[in-house]
């Protein structure tokens, strides 16, 4: 469904399904791919994956999108650290 037409049964449908689910007046559908991208990056998804699910052609649209949480960043500067401390002090034997 293109044209001006096809935009306006959507909107008009997230208009309905923003009110009866309480979102702000505010949040577009376009917030919840944003937010779909970060949290399934976040979870431990691919670019490549999140991409596709998203419809886009290219992983660099999808990596505009997919904003990660402070939080994830500390996990994964951690998990590589502990990966390159593994690599440096090997176990006795």
């Amino acid at each position: 469904m293109s044209g001006p037409q096809g935009y306006e049964r959507i909107r008009s449908v997230w208009l309905k399904v923003r009110r009866e689910a309480n979102l702000p007046s505010g949040m577009r559908i376009h917030d919840l791919r944003h937010s779909f991208a970060s949290h399934a990056n976040m979870a431990g998804e691919s670019l490549f994956t999140v991409s596709r699910l998203l419809g886009h052609r290219r992983v660099q649209t999808t990596a505009r999108y997919a904003h990660l949480a402070d939080s994830s960043l500390l996990d994964g500067a951690e998990k590589i650290g502990a990966a390159i401390m593994r690599q440096a002090l090997p176990t006795a034997r």
